[in-house]
């Protein structure tokens, strides 16, 4: 119904290029774009071994899952993000590092109570984001001021949520506060960790109320573009459900795209 009379809302999509796919491999670009997800690590694995079992249908996710978690492998990486402000930005993005930009806990996008604030319908964060022509745009490519922050290490998982990915294993989403059309992703890093740990994050995630970013192991920074490097070859995305091998890539969100739909007040 909200097609046929023409609603609109504006959604932010990641632009995702390989760079090389890999170790050994030329540069060579490959573009692809993800409307809700990015996952490294867990994630990766999890869609390629599902890959095995496609004759299960969906229940194959929830086994590949228990078989990738039961592994609890960690892979050596490195992260890097771009912290921003420009004009429009300036007071709304407050950086909590360790004092030297690397390896910071959290990067807070926005006061702390927008921080709490769930996107909705004529949502007031997003329509302070887009751009007055509510034309497709970059945060990245027009900012003024901008550095580039590292995190460098092994991780159990690395994801980029565009939207908040609620989902029945996960009610709150990946990310509860994430927003359709901020111009940011939400980079969530999982280092490596103890088999417990990781096992209380996933439980957190699968609750509702839950919080799964609430632990020292786990950075969260809201980010407009992040590039990726991995140290070996067994280096597999996981791109909106679809498996994208990349030994390097990068990754920037775009403001403004248009979609023919309204969201209710629980997308």
């Amino acid at each position: 119904m909200h097609i046929v009379l023409g609603s609109k809302v504006f959604l932010d999509i990641a632009q995702v290029v390989r760079w090389k796919t890999t170790l050994t491999s030329r540069v060579e670009p490959c573009v692809r774009y993800a409307a809700s997800f990015a996952g490294y690590g867990f994630y990766g694995d999890v869609i390629t071994e599902s890959e095995k079992y496609r004759w299960m249908g969906p229940k194959r996710y929830d086994y590949a899952g228990t078989k990738v978690f039961l592994r609890h492998r960690s892979y050596e990486a490195e992260v890097r993000y771009l912290d921003v402000k420009s004009d429009k930005d300036a007071g709304n993005i407050e950086s909590a590092t360790d004092g030297n930009g690397e390896n910071g806990r959290r990067t807070f996008w926005g006061d702390r109570k927008s921080n709490k604030v769930i996107c909705c319908a004529n949502c007031k964060i997003c329509s302070s984001m887009l751009p007055p022509d509510r034309k497709l745009v970059s945060l990245a490519s027009c900012s003024k001021e901008a550095r580039w922050l590292r995190s460098k290490g092994r991780f159990l998982s690395v994801g980029a949520a565009v939207i908040s990915c609620r989902n029945q294993r996960a009610p709150d989403g990946l990310v509860a506060h994430a927003h359709l059309a901020d111009g940011f992703l939400d980079l969530v890093l999982v280092k490596d960790c103890p088999h417990a740990s990781y096992l209380w994050h996933l439980t957190h995630l699968a609750r509702k109320g839950g919080t799964p970013l609430d632990f020292d192991f786990v950075e969260h920074h809201k980010t407009p573009a992040f590039t990726f490097t991995s140290s070996s070859d067994e280096s597999v995305w996981n791109l909106d459900g679809e498996a994208f091998q990349a030994h390097q890539l990068s990754a920037q969100v775009f403001r403004g795209l248009v979609t023919l739909f309204a969201p209710g007040p629980e997308v």
